[in-house]
């Protein structure tokens, strides 16, 4: 087999790979209601496909404030921050959202994007707990019961974010603090926790009880789990109070020593606030509580829009380079559009394969990468006019004319390479999708300009026959 037959045959290997890459990704895109319903009712199969972002599939963006002034005396913003993001990135991988956003604005901003998720509400409840699990003793001294039956006079005792009036503060025992009930009741509990969600190892959703209702199993960490065991068998017949978030939920009787360290939180839940609520205990509490300041819902609809207007921008730029370089450059046009044809499809191969989001700015970096390709063989095709305007040969025009345009081409291509590796680095969502159609496209229009067109090019003058080009 000659050097020709085996470059063609690596040419035809990688088409073939692309093209079985690609197969699974061709219908991520449709405006039929039918074809729709059947690539939703597939969609749990395991398959490579092009991963859409927020701008083209739809779903949630939220804008955070982190409440800085509610974090411990001394406690370092910047870290709080940064444990926030990782707080909030496993609740919301959690949630089972594919290629979220999350990403750090300013001081105290978290912007979070989820794409398909259109129930802000229910991702707003998720993401917004501070989720601050706490294990309180009851305290039911005859002096608590007197104190609670006096601010019980008084009224409802608490304000907004469940802040105490002056005077039913001024009635609360030392030692113990007044919290209010799920079931609103009103407790008064230690003032210090026992135990917290930061022992926990894990949560889980389990249905049980006399009526099957669903809650939440937990489990402490193995030195958390002694102290939990010392605690209910020194406090047998006594109440402890599950507190989260500053709201008792459930305050059971303990009746005998607890050992292995697990119990339950009871609350009525549904079982959707009962799976919420072991999310947010598995991914951990927030270091302070956070504010949703703006919330927007991007419908399917608009993203089905973009896309609409993305692929006719594809269309309309793809269709005027095929014209111009066939009508500019004949025979030697059309092997670059043969070759640009086939870098679009290495492109989005690539993309399937590395499983890329494509975002609207990641559709124009399509659209730019189609450019420096054609911009490629532009440099390669003038430079084989020049060698063939001096008098050479085709064969020695058409090396000489790969050769001299290649540090150009490198040049041009490194340029664009390392602004493009700048924004991935220091960008966020959309601008890093740019930057990953740019790099990958990049990549695969140098093979396409400089090694596929070469081929063509060669295999077209190896018979012999052929002493002219047509360029």
């Amino acid at each position: 087999m000659s050097k020709l037959q085996l470059k063609w045959a690596g040419v035809l290997g990688l088409c073939v790979l692309a093209l079985f890459l690609l197969y699974p990704s061709v219908n991520w895109y449709t405006l039929d209601p039918a074809d729709r319903a059947e690539r939703e009712a597939q969609r749990d199969r395991p398959r490579i496909l092009l991963n859409l972002g927020l701008d083209l599939k739809g779903g949630s963006h939220l804008l955070m404030e982190l409440d800085v002034s509610k974090l411990e005396p001394g406690a370092d913003h910047a870290d709080a921050m940064n444990r926030a993001i990782e707080v909030i990135r496993n609740r919301v991988d959690q949630f089972g959202v594919a290629e979220p956003l999350i990403a750090r604005q300013g001081k105290k901003w978290i912007v979070v994007q989820m794409p398909g998720i259109t129930n802000s509400a229910q991702a707003k409840d998720l993401i917004g707990k501070t989720a601050l699990l706490e294990f309180r003793m009851v305290n039911d001294s005859e002096q608590a019961q007197n104190a609670l039956n006096k601010i019980l006079e008084l009224g409802n005792p608490f304000g907004p974010e469940n802040s105490i009036s002056t005077a039913a503060a001024k009635l609360v025992p030392a030692g113990t603090q007044l919290f209010p009930g799920k079931d609103g009741a009103i407790y008064l509990l230690s003032s210090s926790a026992a135990l917290t969600g930061a022992q926990l190892e894990s949560a889980r959703v389990e249905t049980g009880g006399q009526y099957g209702m669903p809650h939440v199993g937990f489990r402490f960490k193995p030195e958390a789990a002694t102290i939990f065991a010392n605690l209910t068998g020194n406090n047998v017949n006594k109440n402890l109070a599950i507190v989260l978030d500053g709201v008792v939920y459930s305050a059971p009787v303990i009746k005998s020593r607890i050992s292995g360290g697990q119990g339950i939180i009871e609350g009525n839940f549904s079982i959707d606030e009962a799976r919420g609520l072991a999310i947010v205990l598995r991914a951990g509490a927030l270091p302070a509580p956070v504010r949703i300041i703006e919330e927007r819902t991007i419908g399917p609809s608009l993203g089905e829009d973009s896309i609409r207007s993305g692929l006719w921008a594809i269309g309309i730029a793809t269709a005027f380079i095929f014209v111009f370089m066939l009508f500019y450059y004949r025979i030697a046009g059309l092997v670059a559009d043969l070759a640009l044809s086939l870098n679009i499809v290495f492109l989005l191969a690539a993309m399937a394969y590395f499983g890329a989001t494509l975002t609207l700015p990641g559709i124009a970096g399509i659209i730019l990468t189609l450019a420096m390709a054609v911009d490629a063989n532009v440099l390669i095709f003038e430079r084989i006019k020049e060698e063939l305007g001096a008098g050479k040969p085709t064969r020695i025009a058409l090396s000489a004319g790969y050769e001299k345009a290649m540090s150009a081409i490198l040049d041009s291509n490194l340029t664009t390479f390392i602004s493009a590796v700048f924004l991935f680095q220091f960008g966020t969502g959309p601008i890093k999708g740019f930057a990953v159609t740019l790099v990958v496209g990049l990549l695969v229009s140098l093979f396409t300009a400089i090694v596929l067109t070469r081929l063509i090019f060669e295999s077209y003058l190896s018979g012999g026959q052929v002493e002219t080009l047509s360029i």
